[in-house]
């Protein structure tokens, strides 16, 4: 009975350390400090196979700044790698964003909460210098995984495509 009572136990609390994380338990500073880890990331490819990829989350500058390091292992596009600088600021109550990767990108992002969803958002201009809105939407955020969602708007965020999703796990 002792065994099955510590059975139950640990079945408990690894139901209650899976659930999804509550934005109103945080700071605004903590809203990205789920992302802090090590993660095992999946994704399909547009011929529909899955490829896989890492990505490195850690705070760094006396915790003020969450550095991302990620790389492509396999499929199409291995060996895309790429690295984001992430940072809350107090006085102004937002958070920002800074990406580049070896393919020459430069992005910057605005942050923002809708609901439980952590969003980055840039606004930018295509070929045809339409305004364009591109997100990426961290979502479904538990203890061990979430989702992410790379999306673009050519009507003003009326309407989103879905570029990428990568589905994160976290790595033990």
């Amino acid at each position: 009975m002792k065994t099955f009572f510590s059975l139950f136990l640990c079945l408990l609390f690894t139901i209650s350390t899976s659930q999804a994380q509550d934005i109103d338990d945080l700071k605004p500073s903590q809203y990205f400090d789920f992302w802090v880890s090590e993660w095992s990331l999946t994704f399909k490819e547009k011929n529909g196979t899955f490829a896989r990829a890492k990505n490195s989350i850690t705070k760094i500058m006396s915790g003020k700044v969450i550095e991302e390091n990620f790389e492509v292992l396999s499929g199409q596009i291995k060996g895309y790698t790429g690295k984001s600088w992430t940072v809350y600021n107090p006085e102004t109550q937002k958070w920002k964003q800074t990406w580049v990767d070896n393919q020459g990108a430069y992005l910057t992002f605005d942050g923002k909460i809708e609901g439980d969803k952590r969003i980055f958002f840039r606004e930018t201009t295509d070929s045809d210098n339409k305004n364009i809105i591109q997100r990426m939407v961290f979502y479904d955020i538990t203890d061990s995984s979430f989702i992410w969602d790379w999306q673009q708007s050519s009507d003003d965020g009326n309407n989103w495509q879905l570029l990428w999703r990568i589905n994160y796990e976290r790595r033990l």
